[in-house]
């Protein structure tokens, strides 16, 4: 790497920036894949809960048509 001896910075600040921004950009990479794989999973958690919900409502809807099909027992 070639500097500039005038510069103020010295070759162990331009590394430790270096090593920063790459430490950064690792995080950003990590959170940018948990964001994606999190929502991909509240999606999928989204569609069971209503499939979950439809399929008591349904249920639900034919007990409530076979118990007004029976007669009253008198």
């Amino acid at each position: 790497m070639l500097l500039n001896p005038f510069c103020p910075l010295s070759t162990a600040k331009v590394l430790a920036l270096q090593a920063t921004v790459l430490l950064l950009l690792t995080l950003l990479i990590k959170a940018k894949i948990r964001i994606t794989a999190f929502s991909a999973l509240g999606l999928f958690l989204l569609l069971l809960q209503t499939l979950v919900f439809l399929a008591i409502v349904a249920g639900g809807a034919a007990f409530y048509v076979t118990q007004q099909r029976r007669p009253a027992a008198v």
